[in-house]
Parts: structure tokens; sequence; C-alpha cells
């Protein structure tokens, strides 16, 4: 049955021209980031949770840049694995595609992907925290880093619990959902909002939807498709021949 599911996705995936796929954490993991889960989810006998939030960072600056360059260290040896690269050669075969990913460590960049939309942002971009300066900026940040244009301390350039998303992210993310012949969930549990409901705007509008994930998650039986396994196989088995 997952041989026929994997034939049947493959075909879909050759005859469509309007692709949407969202990934999460599960597609990082792969290429040895951490998930802050179980064993990995305390830094310091700190959740990231608390410091990934801007109370936080107000509050105690250095502890939260001391995590983040941390964060920023381990990624720094980290490489794109298989699914990135298949997904970056998926763009270059559909003609309509997007990749929307909740991670902020880069690897899709990394890999080649260029339709990319990081909904959190990046752990690689740095912005001021009183004017509009944004730059990526990939070097040893010091403690308290300052921006370039006017002095004021830079924070991580992500999107932090009871953030809103950057302006206009949502609108082109729903815009090109609706318009999806194919939508793929990738390493994703899906219960995250707004991106838990990606899914369901896809089928809303006729698009086929499959989930590829190591494990089932509570959307599972609501998809069309689910393919179960590592996304660095399933991927580029997906890709030959497109």
């Amino acid at each position: 049955m997952v041989q026929a599911s994997m034939e049947m996705v493959k075909a879909l995936l050759d005859g469509s021209r309007n692709v949407v796929v969202l990934t999460g954490a599960g597609i990082s993991a792969e290429s040895g980031v951490p998930t802050f889960r179980g064993r990995e989810g305390l830094w310091k006998n700190h959740r990231p949770e608390d410091l990934a939030r801007a109370d936080a960072f107000f509050q105690h600056p250095e502890l939260v840049w001391e995590f983040y360059n941390w964060r920023r260290e381990l990624l720094s040896e980290c490489v794109p694995n298989p699914a990135h690269l298949a997904l970056a050669e998926m763009e270059r075969q559909i003609p309509n595609f997007l990749l929307i990913t909740q991670n902020v460590d880069g690897l899709h960049a990394k890999a080649g992907s260029r339709k990319l939309m990081e909904m959190h942002g990046s752990l690689w971009q740095v912005k001021c925290t009183v004017c509009t300066h944004v730059h990526e900026d990939r070097s040893t940040l010091p403690e308290l880093p300052e921006c370039p244009v006017c002095g004021h301390l830079l924070r991580p350039g992500v999107v932090w619990f009871g953030e809103p998303l950057v302006p206009g992210v949502l609108k082109v993310a729903i815009d090109q959902i609706s318009k999806a012949d194919v939508f793929l969930s990738i390493g994703t549990s899906g219960l995250v909002q707004p991106a838990a409901s990606f899914y369901q705007l896809a089928k809303d509008h006729g698009a086929v939807t499959v989930e590829i994930n190591l494990e089932p998650t509570p959307n599972t039986g609501l998809m069309d498709f689910a393919l179960h396994g590592k996304a660095g196989k399933i991927l580029p088995e997906l890709v030959v021949g497109m």
C-alpha cells in the first residue's frame, strides 16, 4: 500500500503545475538540527520557549543572545540533507511552486530553494530593535550586537512566541495554497497555527493533500495520502525522473 501511494503521489506531482509545500522541524532533524523536545528540551536549565520571547529578550538580552549564538554555532555545522535538496529540485521542475517553512535554520536556502517563504524568520538574520534595519549575518556575534545604522541593540531575526508574522506573509501563503493542485506537509505535526490550518485550506480549494512524516500525526487521517518514513528517503524518490 505504501509503495502504491508513493507511485500515486509521484504521478500527481509529475502532472502538477501548482504545488505548495509546508515543512517543519522534522525535515531538519535529519540534518542534526535539535528539535528541543525530550532530552534536548532544556538549555542551561531554561526552556527554549521561555527564551524565545520579546519580554525575555528585553529583560535579559545577554542571556537570550547567548542562547541564540549557541544555536547559530550548532547550525553552522549542519548541512542540507537529501530532503532539502529534493525540494530544491522539485522547485526547478514545477512551474508554480512555493515552499513555506516553519524552520529558522536556513537549510532550505542553503540547499538552493529560492521560491521560499520563511514564516518564522531566520537565525541568520538580525534586525534592529529601534529602526527598520535588517541584514543577514553569519559571523560570530558579540554578546550584545549593535545596529550598524543607529547603534541600538540588534535582536535575532526570528518570530518569537506572541509576535505576529511578518506583514504580508500570511496573505501570500493563503493565496498560493488556494491555487495549489497538490499540498505537501513534511516533517510537521500540523498543530501550530496558522500553519495548522493550511492543509484544510488546500483541501477546501480542491488540492490533493499529502503528509510526509516519520510517524502519523493528528492530521494523518484527514490527508489524501500519508507517506511515513524519513523525508530524506521519500522525497528523492518522488522527484526522480520529474
